[in-house]
């Protein structure tokens, strides 16, 4: 039996073969453009993700034994609003996770609808990058195309549905759409209300592990494989990824360092933090999860390093980096404003505390602490909910520097396990294809036979004594400027 995952990112397509024992037999990658109409905004055309995954599954396959492929599962960009019209044409391009249009809607929907309402509906409260405020302005600022909705669906799910023809979603990706009651895993007749839209708009729900259906003839016959193939519900990224880790079951931390940066906190427990400063969201094994997300994560490193640096050098970058904790260069990564756990669009990155003899190797050390530490941010809002974490896994583009493990171990005061195959919502997408077309009982079953850890960054005692002044000195930089940031968005 083979399976294939997807990975749906931002900024390309990650195909993966697995077989049944986990053994990863090809990986292939497809990049397609990213769009920034105006300054804030950031959008797709749904076509090109269609494009470059068929052919990218048909580079996949094209040396194995096509009738051994059992199902193909997918992981993507969460947050994206898909809308197509009654003849299945997108309407618009898709506006992605990272856009930050509508501050004015999300501002309407926390502070008029109510944060303590929002919460009751759907277990969250509005952020920039949700689905349901794009919804929202797409009423006001485009109502023609508004009229025109007959299907809402996110990245992935346009995926599935232009494989199999089903009009479907997953919890764990339906629960970053403001859209979904998260605690009893089903629509929000309050949220469709608030949002001008019917249930016959929205896709029908499943667990990610379940199949939505097999694949269209037509495809079947493009793509080499058999109709019987399962195309199976998937997940959101961040739940994909943490199956992909093992970080399924009750009190498992995963943190990913992609072009966002998440902690993600696996519970057999349905929770909220009070200040819902965390998501609470289902997680692809059937249960629940809480996940703080930041916007800029290895992006940042990538702006640092390549637009600023002109280099893509990172490893020699980081070589000369040495003096961990004593950085006198603090940097706010907030280059797209910033989710959890301050949810404020107008924030801003900055660097602070540079002298005339501040070094390059300085400034490349701020931005991988500056990341780490907004990623301690959230984590500092789960331990406040009573969740002891001592350990965590690791994946994303940004896991593959032994510097910036070292600095998250440290920072966070965390042991970081790294995964033998660090293939994040790809691997994870195939796991959960694996589980529905039988070859595990579960989740955690595939998880625990498939996924192994091969190393292990210990925190040393002294340095993360260091990082704690240090965080606690960063913890004072975003609220003294946070009023700066909005008189310079105005």
């Amino acid at each position: 039996m083979l399976l294939i995952g997807v990975d749906l990112g931002t900024s390309a397509v990650k195909l993966l073969l697995m077989d049944e024992e986990g053994k990863i037999l090809n990986i292939v990658s497809r990049e397609y453009p990213l769009y920034f109409p105006q300054p804030g905004w950031s959008e797709q055309n749904p076509e090109d993700w269609y494009r470059q995954a068929m052919d990218g599954i048909r580079e996949l396959t094209k040396d194995c034994d096509k009738s051994q492929v059992a199902g193909i599962g997918c992981g993507g960009q969460m947050h994206g609003l898909v809308a197509l019209d009654k003849d299945d044409q997108v309407i618009r391009p898709a506006i992605l996770w990272n856009d930050g249009r509508t501050s004015e809607e999300t501002d309407y929907l926390n502070q008029e609808i109510g944060k303590d309402k929002l919460s009751q509906y759907t277990a969250n409260i509005a952020f920039a990058g949700f689905t349901a405020p794009k919804i929202l302005w797409m009423r006001k600022n485009e109502p023609e195309n508004f009229a025109k909705i007959c299907k809402i669906m996110l990245p992935k799910d346009y995926l599935a549905y232009r494989l199999s023809g089903s009009f479907c979603t997953d919890v764990s990706d339906a629960s970053g759409m403001l859209l979904m009651d998260v605690q009893h895993k089903c629509w929000s007749e309050k949220m469709m209300e608030v949002c001008g839209i019917s249930k016959r708009q929205l896709p029908k729900l499943y667990e990610s592990f379940e199949a939505v259906g097999t694949l269209k003839s037509d495809v079947a016959a493009e793509l080499g494989l058999s109709s019987a193939v399962k195309v199976v519900a998937g997940a959101g990224d961040n739940a994909a990824a943490a199956v992909g880790t093992g970080t399924v079951g009750d009190g498992m931390c995963n943190i990913s360092l992609g072009t966002s940066g998440t902690i993600f906190i696996s519970s057999e427990k349905f929770r909220v933090d009070e200040n819902n400063a965390l998501h609470s969201f289902a997680h692809a094994d059937g249960y629940y999860h809480l996940m703080g997300c930041m916007l800029s994560a290895a992006s940042c490193n990538k702006w640092w390093m390549e637009d600023i640096l002109n280099t893509r050098e990172y490893a020699k970058e980081q070589s000369a980096i040495e003096r961990l904790g004593e950085n006198r260069v603090f940097y706010l990564p907030y280059l797209m404003g910033e989710r959890s756990p301050h949810n404020d669009p107008k924030a801003r990155a900055m660097f602070i505390g540079m002298t005339m003899d501040t070094t390059r190797e300085e400034m490349t050390q701020a931005a991988l602490e500056g990341v780490t530490f907004g990623l301690r941010d959230s984590l500092e809002v789960a331990r406040s909910l009573g969740i002891s974490i001592d350990r965590t896994k690791i994946c994303g583009g940004g896991a593959k520097s032994p510097l910036w493990k070292k600095i998250i171990a440290n920072v966070m005061n965390l042991k970081v396990d790294v995964m033998e195959s660090e293939e994040g919502p790809a691997l994870g997408g195939a796991m959960l294809a694996a589980v529905a077309c039988g070859a595990f009982g579960s989740v955690k079953e595939a998880a625990d036979k498939l996924v192994k850890v091969v190393d292990t960054i210990e925190p040393e005692p002294e340095l993360a004594a260091k990082y704690q002044e240090r965080y606690e000195k960063f913890c004072q930089i975003y609220p003294t400027v946070k009023e700066l940031f909005r008189n310079l968005a105005e």
